[in-house]
């Protein structure tokens, strides 16, 4: 079901929240940077998905926030669908390989761009997508201040999304709704003999005429030698009886990143893969109980780690039990060992638990939206060892 979009007051909110945070931390401005496949900081705080060109978001401690983008295509797409006070073009800002425009497109850089939009060169700039920002780009941004320090701030964004709205929460729902019938599609369509690709082609199938608008990521279903990869992409490998088959996905809707992965075998899986399916499960059931409002994130890695110790799986794993997400898949905030943060109400996490011993590997993973007083679970089917 697509929804309709969001309101122009929900972005004109998050710009605020930002600059309250940049006054905190001391910054005269942001500059974000996104793409086609890093869309996140611009999907969030103006509406805006970039095809092709590229975007920055510029939003100063005080005043208006401006949507920059590149060649006169992005400039016309922007202007119909981006929910920006005002949009600009800085021509680094095209594709790798741009047409010779005729007209010749008229831009500025940031020489310019900035002290116009921040009503004096700045001399603190927070960048975002700080290890995906490109360098020539980032060069043009030194130029506009050569005097300022230039900082890291996706943590300070990050503070700002962390926290959903009651605005944001039907979107994410819809996400991970579309994401779980994807799953029961895969499932049902896997037979001996079946491809991996084939039961991509099942999932996605499903995501799209139920209203997603593309991926969380790339989905991939990976079978048998494949399934140790934390990473794959799906193949034309038929998969066979009695071996582990692991189902990756995630649909997006509206901005908003669904999840969900599940381990299954067709017949029985091996009992290794058996072994490490029960604590895995074990070690989500045990996150679903402990992750909730007030508890420190690093206490929650703590429980997660001794239940893999007990088993000797410790070294098993990548990393802890959960992780933030919204408008990118992993939004930050990992229950991990170091982390130093609260979790609180609003707080959007997927459940994440990945496994391998090495010959046999598997991820199950499930969405939950933390409350007022506990977890609303926002994917559940079949949190089993799926033997069909």
């Amino acid at each position: 079901m697509r929804l309709p979009p969001l309101p122009a007051s929900e972005y004109q909110d998050r710009v605020r929240r930002l600059q309250a945070e940049l006054l905190r931390a001391g910054l005269d401005v942001f500059v974000g940077y996104s793409s086609e496949s890093e869309s996140g900081i611009s999907r969030y705080l103006t509406g805006f998905w970039p095809f092709f060109d590229f975007t920055c978001v510029v939003v100063p401690a005080r005043g208006q926030a401006a949507l920059v983008t590149g060649g006169p295509e992005s400039f016309e797409f922007a202007s119909s669908f981006a929910r920006a006070p005002q949009i600009r073009v800085n021509p680094l800002l095209v594709e790798t390989s741009p047409p010779e425009w005729v007209p010749e497109v008229q831009g500025e850089s940031f020489a310019t761009l900035l002290p116009s939009v921040c009503g004096s060169t700045p001399k603190r700039v927070g960048v975002g997508g700080w290890n995906i920002f490109p360098h020539v780009i980032f060069e043009d941004l030194q130029k506009g201040a050569p005097a300022a320090e230039l900082l890291p701030a996706d943590e300070v964004l990050l503070k700002v999304m962390s926290i959903k709205t009651e605005a944001e929460v039907p979107y994410i729902v819809e996400a991970y709704r579309i994401t779980e019938l994807a799953m029961k599609a895969a499932l049902e369509a896997a037979r001996p003999g079946k491809t991996e690709w084939d039961l991509e082609a099942a999932a996605r199938a499903v995501m799209l005429a139920q209203g997603a608008e593309g991926y969380s990521y790339p989905p991939w279903v990976c079978s048998g030698p494949h399934s140790p990869l934390s990473l794959c992409r799906s193949t034309d490998r038929a998969i066979q009886k009695d071996e582990l088959v692991q189902l990756t996905f995630g649909a997006k809707h509206a901005g908003y990143c669904g999840n969900m992965c599940r381990p299954f075998a067709i017949g029985r899986m091996p009992a290794p893969a058996r072994k490490l399916v029960d604590v895995a499960l074990e070690a989500v059931h045990y996150a679903l109980s402990a992750i909730r409002p007030g508890r420190p994130a690093a206490e929650v890695f703590q429980g997660y780690h001794a239940i893999l110790s007990r088993y000797g799986y410790e070294n098993f794993t990548l990393y802890g039990p959960a992780h933030g997400t919204g408008h990118s898949e992993v939004e930050g905030f990992w229950l991990g060992r170091r982390a130093d943060f609260l979790i609180q109400p609003g707080m959007l996490f997927n459940i994440d638990v990945w496994l391998s011993d090495g010959t046999h590997g598997l991820r199950i993973e499930d969405g939950v939206l933390v409350t007022g007083d506990g977890l609303r679970e926002l994917t559940s089917y079949r949190r089993e060892a799926i033997q069909l």
